[in-house]
């Protein structure tokens, strides 16, 4: 019978820095370092996974940030269950799992914050304004703290991967990102901790999600010129045949750059993207192509 890998619960940022530079002294093996939210699912499961097959040293932070929800976002009511979260964390192979309380990573009111233009003002950083300030500041903290080799991210949110590549780029920081694909349920619904809170109606309209971006997929497969408009028209449409969304936004842009375009990318790579509200719920996706030239 295979022993049962166990993690070490961490609080402060004083043990977690002292038990890494404790490893680091003993191995020439890496770090990696997978951010989250808590309430993990099997999307932040492959995350860790893949920085276990990567890794010398695998460290999980569960830490709900407060900065990044807006005055009348689901702070509060954002789910946390840290004794389920323990169990997936042991079960993918993380050493460390880092739970600060708001206390600890803010002891005192912010006044270093760290901004990324460019890729911010689109998409959910235009109907969350501030959301991607409080994003970059926690993600540049935490990687301040642990300073892994490698973060792994997952590209259901397309953007805030974009985001922090940009400030990694920007800010000289020593660290590899790793981009990760989106996890989806068999039925297409892109994983998501906010996905509890769909009523049974909700959860089965929100397939139109996943099923508009494969539709956008097959058809530029089937084109030699690509019409962003076309392409949100598409999407739009097919979304719109579910009665409970209420669309957010549908945009298509190039990637990573976050850019619009016409017919002609300035890119070979673009992204699909789209946020919908079901009741009170909002969920994004997104769909990443290369472009036929």
């Amino acid at each position: 019978m295979a022993a049962v890998h166990t993690a070490t619960v961490v609080h402060t940022i004083a043990e977690l820095r002292a038990r890494i530079k404790t490893f680091r002294r003993s191995s020439e093996q890496t770090v990696g370092f997978v951010p989250t939210m808590g309430y993990l699912h099997e999307g932040h499961a492959s995350l860790l996974k893949k920085a276990r097959a990567q890794s010398g040293l695998v460290v999980l932070s569960i830490f709900v940030n407060p900065l990044q929800f807006g005055p009348n976002e689901d702070f509060e009511r954002y789910p946390r269950n840290p004794e389920r979260d323990l169990a997936v964390a042991e079960a993918a192979g993380a050493d460390l799992v880092f739970m600060p309380s708001v206390e600890e990573m803010y002891p005192q009111p912010i006044r270093t914050t760290v901004s990324v233009s460019g890729v911010t003002e689109r998409l959910c950083g235009a109907s969350r304004p501030g959301h991607f300030d409080g994003v970059a500041t926690v993600v540049s903290k935490l990687l301040h703290i642990v300073q892994p080799d490698q973060a792994f991210f997952g590209m259901k949110d397309a953007q805030q991967v974009a985001v922090i590549e940009q400030m990694v780029q920007d800010l000289n920081l020593d660290v590899e990102i790793v981009r990760c694909p989106t996890l989806r349920e068999e039925d297409g619904l892109a994983m998501s901790s906010r996905n509890v809170y769909l009523s049974q109606d909700e959860r089965e309209q929100a397939l139109v999600l996943s099923q508009a971006l494969n539709k956008a997929e097959a058809y530029i497969a089937k084109q030699a010129i690509i019409s962003s408009k076309e392409l949100v028209d598409l999407v739009s449409s097919h979304i719109r045949t579910a009665p409970l969304a209420d669309i957010d936004y549908v945009e298509a842009l190039t990637y990573p750059t976050l850019q619009p375009f016409e017919t002609s990318p300035l890119s070979d790579t673009i992204v699909i993207a789209v946020a919908v509200k079901f009741g009170k719920t909002r969920l994004i996706d997104n769909l990443i192509t290369q472009v036929r030239k």
